[in-house]
């Protein structure tokens, strides 16, 4: 199973932002605690990450295309890409929606995901085990049962 794992605007640069809700790993870091995870569970995936609404939108085109199912992380896109939402909703196999951080327990402006209407599922508040989490639920939603 292949799985396309999308990050939006600033996460390669979480080894400057407060690591207080982020957590210590830089972007580089957390790829390889994804890659690493999703390994253990006999999973492929593709990590990239951009700070640029188009090119997400284009990767999940190629997502909807390829019918692979997508972990997205759409950081600040969340509470307001009508266009990524669009998108998103074109895909056939599972979206899950993940953050490291819990927007409910932030600024109430990000108490509001334009994505989750579309998402199999929201994943947050776990740090890097929010991927790890996702993983799993789409290893089940799949048939690769994970125990």
């Amino acid at each position: 199973m292949k799985v396309l794992v999308l990050n939006g605007p600033n996460l390669a640069r979480l080894d400057l932002r407060d690591s207080a809700i982020y957590g210590q790993m830089n972007f580089q870091k957390l790829s390889e605690y994804i890659s690493d995870s999703a390994s253990e569970l006999g999973i492929e995936v593709d990590i990239r990450q951009s700070d640029d609404e188009v090119q997400i939108i284009h990767w999940l085109h190629e997502a909807a295309d390829l019918k692979l199912p997508v972990i997205l992380n759409p950081a600040a896109f969340t509470h307001y890409s009508y266009a990524i939402r669009d998108a998103a909703e074109m895909l056939t196999a599972p979206l899950i929606e993940v953050h490291l951080s819990n927007p409910m327990a932030r600024e109430e402006f990000r108490h509001t995901s334009v994505i989750s209407g579309v998402a199999k599922g929201t994943i947050a508040g776990f740090g890097p085990d929010s991927y790890r989490l996702a993983l799993i639920a789409l290893a089940q939603l799949l048939g690769n049962i994970v125990s």
